[in-house]
């Protein structure tokens, strides 16, 4: 009756992989009980499935058969993930709110979330500004396919105002982003990345992801993001920066909040459960109520269907 924090399947953004050039379902090894699915009736069967359990909100990541240096096929209109898109929002209709991770990472050779150059001294660096343009191009395919939230992820500095621009002039002035604003460099990204395929080849994310000693730099990107356009806020990873997703939600109470129970986090806490280690049902019940509790309205996780079906149970506290 006093419990102060609510946790409900409407709160839940499930994650789905979907990877073109394949019939049937694929596990991933890293993150057991999550699977790769084809783009076809196989993906239908599971997002019925987990309609049925009151999942209303989805997230794509897109696994192309073909990948280059500028991310060609992720603007592709007929791109695994807009072909994805289409097939949903046809089937589903309103019913389903379809949100599409938009970044480069998936679909590049060299796997970084932005076009890749070269200094005089043969050194790499990720062009911000010339990422702009492709990342906008890859909104606009990702919208003109029926996404309800582009989610641009790639922590490239005026992303979302680059993607704002393009829909607005395009004609989606109601298609909603929900940007990865505050997106840390870390490890636990290391299942995705494999489930993905989406490591990089050469160096690393740190010049445009943020550095996990940093707090309070995640107002300045929030704040940016908001005066860029974004409609919903997003704090990632989400169980190892409550304070961040505290922090947030403090100071712009009136954005919606987003948090990313990420890859590496989940499997920590599956490879405790299938030990014996840890009762999963309460363990995942007790870290996704406490990402509530910091402050975050919605909860990206791999465990949104398990969630689904624990909460029918009631809370185990």
């Amino acid at each position: 009756m006093i419990a102060e924090t609510n946790l409900t399947e409407k709160n839940l953004i499930l994650p789905i992989f979907i990877k073109e050039g394949i019939l049937e379902e694929e596990e991933i090894k890293s993150m057991p009980g999550v699977f790769r699915y084809p783009p076809n009736d196989k993906l239908i069967k599971f997002v019925e499935s987990s309609y049925d359990n009151g999942i209303r909100n989805v997230i794509l990541f897109g696994i192309p058969k073909y990948k280059d240096d500028i991310a060609s096929s992720a603007y592709d209109k007929n791109g695994v993930i807009q072909a994805s898109v289409r097939l949903l929002k046809d089937t589903f209709g309103d019913k389903l709110i379809v949100i599409t991770d938009e970044c480069t990472d998936e679909y590049t050779s060299h796997g970084h979330c932005g076009i890749v150059k070269y200094n005089s001294k043969g050194e790499y660096f990720v062009d911000n500004d010339e990422s702009l343009k492709i990342h906008a191009k890859i909104a606009l395919s990702q919208a003109e396919a029926g996404a309800d939230i582009i989610a641009p992820s790639s922590m490239m500095d005026g992303v979302v105002g680059a993607i704002r621009k393009a829909l607005d002039e395009n004609g989606y002035t109601d298609t909603l982003i929900m940007s990865y604003s505050v997106k840390y460099a870390s490890t636990f990204y290391s299942p995705f990345r494999d489930a993905a395929y989406s490591k990089p080849a050469f160096g690393d994310r740190k010049s445009y992801q943020m550095d996990p000693r940093n707090a309070y730099e995640a107002l300045k990107e929030a704040k940016l993001d908001i005066e860029e356009g974004a409609d919903i806020l997003m704090v990632k990873p989400a169980h190892t920066y409550l304070d961040v997703i505290r922090l947030v939600k403090d100071n712009f109470p009136d954005y919606p909040l987003a948090a990313y129970h990420v890859s590496g986090e989940y499997s920590m806490i599956k490879a405790a459960a299938l030990n014996g280690w840890i009762d999963e049902r309460i363990a995942v019940l007790e870290i996704t109520t406490a990402i509530r509790r910091a402050g975050a309205d919605l909860i990206l996780t791999y465990y949104a269907n398990d969630i689904a079906k624990w909460l029918k149970e009631g809370l185990p506290f």
